[in-house]
């Protein structure tokens, strides 16, 4: 259900999952309404900034030489990666979300951000809710959320600066992830200003255990309510 949110600036984190080139300048991985999708981290970024809330950022890359790169990873015939190749420069975050000042860009060769470590420096720093924002939403963002959940942290997944490589695909990826976001809530870029600015914003927040039962048809209509 929708409902009043107040959030604590100084226990907040900005989290920009794989802002990268390709997704909106590379065919076989072009993710849909991109550059809203950037716009909109743009606000958060600045809003972020201005109230002295970390920004942290994160690149999906690939290196196949690597201990890291399953064995089943898609390859090129030459060996590269098919996405997100170390040498690729369309693997460079978008410079209008790029870091700022001393924030750092950390390099990950998994899903989820918290698989370099994210997890301990948020603690030790006494965050309690995340603003996550990025691509794709049914796989970075989906684990990356996941993740956090499992350390007790709440997050503010801001649904309208993510995206995947179709609607439907990011319709679902945020559905689902609204159906198990307990403690959390789903808002808008919008709300996620207000509320960083340390104003009252809604969002909404499951009240029950898997409140959201869609069927193709309705996935639209139910994606706009959250």
């Amino acid at each position: 259900m929708r409902q009043a949110l107040r959030i604590d600036p100084a226990a907040s984190a900005l989290i920009c999952i794989d802002l990268q080139e390709e997704h909106r300048r590379d065919a076989r991985v072009l993710a849909v309404g991109f550059d809203r999708v950037i716009a909109n981290v743009q606000r958060l970024q600045a809003a972020a900034r201005a109230k002295g809330i970390p920004v942290h950022h994160y690149a999906y890359v690939v290196d196949t030489a690597a201990d890291t790169t399953r064995a089943f990873h898609p390859r090129l015939p030459d060996g590269r990666s098919a996405f997100s190749d170390k040498d690729d420069p369309l693997s460079a975050i978008c410079p209008e979300v790029a870091p700022q000042g001393d924030e750092r860009l950390i390099v990950k060769t998994e899903a989820s951000a918290f698989g370099a470590g994210l997890g301990r420096e948020l603690k030790a720093r006494g965050i309690e809710w995340l603003f996550v924002a990025g691509v794709w939403t049914e796989a970075c963002v989906d684990a990356t959320v996941k993740d956090a959940l499992k350390l007790d942290l709440r997050v503010a997944l801001v649904k309208d600066a993510c995206t995947s490589g179709s609607l439907a695909m990011h319709q679902t990826g945020v559905l689902n992830l609204a159906n198990r976001l307990y403690g959390g809530a789903v808002v808008t870029t919008e709300a996620a200003c207000r509320l960083m600015a340390g104003e009252a914003a809604e969002g909404w927040t499951p009240q029950s255990p898997v409140p959201i039962r869609y069927e193709a048809e309705t996935i639209t209509e139910l994606y706009h309510q959250l």
